[in-house]
């Protein structure tokens, strides 16, 4: 599996890159692993300010269904169209092509609740 060190993890197995003022939200390789292959990525939240923790859309596998939860609090501005048409690409490339909103930060100080790769591995038990 893979945990690229330039990201920050939540306990809910979502990652976040920063650029600038703005970040790129996905689910975890960890994630998509357990979750099997992804049919449908719903988000209902569009143009909204979510709260970090709260929950922003769902995942649907071909087993169950999963919220996705905001790791920081933000603005989504956009939704990957990527994902809409070919949703597989969350399992395929999970950090690059399998993004899922980009949201302008609220509180840049929130990032520091986030986990770093190492610590994202030794909470799913794998460090």
């Amino acid at each position: 599996m893979n945990f690229p060190e330039n990201l920050k993890y939540s306990k809910d197995h979502e990652w976040i890159k920063v650029e600038g003022e703005y970040g790129y939200i996905g689910v975890t390789d960890f994630a998509q692993n357990e979750l099997g292959d992804i049919v449908f990525v719903e988000i209902t939240s569009m143009g909204q300010v979510v709260k970090s923790s709260e929950i922003f859309g769902t995942i649907d596998a071909v087993k169950t269904v999963s919220d996705l939860f905001m790791p920081v609090s933000g603005e989504i501005v956009e939704i990957n169209p990527a994902i809409e048409k070919t949703p597989e690409l969350v399992n395929s490339d999970a950090y690059e092509k399998g993004w899922i909103v980009k949201i302008k930060l609220q509180d840049a100080a929130e990032l520091n609740d986030l986990m770093d790769a190492s610590a994202y591995k030794k909470s799913i038990g794998l460090a």
